[in-house]
């Protein structure tokens, strides 16, 4: 009760409680290897030029709104950042329209760590 509301405590609470309500479904990276699905990055296209997850869909934040017709409706959009915050606004807006979207959590930087590059 006396933390600050950006209290790292206090995030750690609010994504577990977006993934346990529904409302943040994530991917499982483990999952990237059955080839089901598709991986959309949402990177900057400097980010992107330093690496990227082989076969991932690149298009950046800022242009996803006017883009979603590029993406298809009937796979589920497995979606990644650098490490989490502008994948989660991908998400969301991604489902408001319809999509079935997934965050990687993470991002590109859990990918990394993972040995995967």
């Amino acid at each position: 009760q006396f933390g600050a509301a950006k209290d790292p405590v206090n995030l750690a609470g609010f994504v577990a409680e977006n993934v346990r309500n529904g409302d943040m479904p994530l991917a499982r990276w483990e999952d990237l290897d059955r080839g089901d699905g598709l991986v959309l990055d949402v990177r900057e296209p400097g980010e992107v030029a330093l690496g990227a997850i082989p076969g991932a869909v690149h298009i950046p934040l800022d242009q996803l709104r006017r883009r979603l017709e590029e993406l298809p409706r009937d796979q589920v959009l497995r979606v990644c950042c650098a490490v989490g915050q502008r994948a989660y606004y991908a998400v969301r807006l991604l489902r408001q329209n319809g999509y079935d979207a997934r965050q990687l959590s993470g991002g590109y930087q859990t990918w990394k760590t993972l040995g995967a590059a």
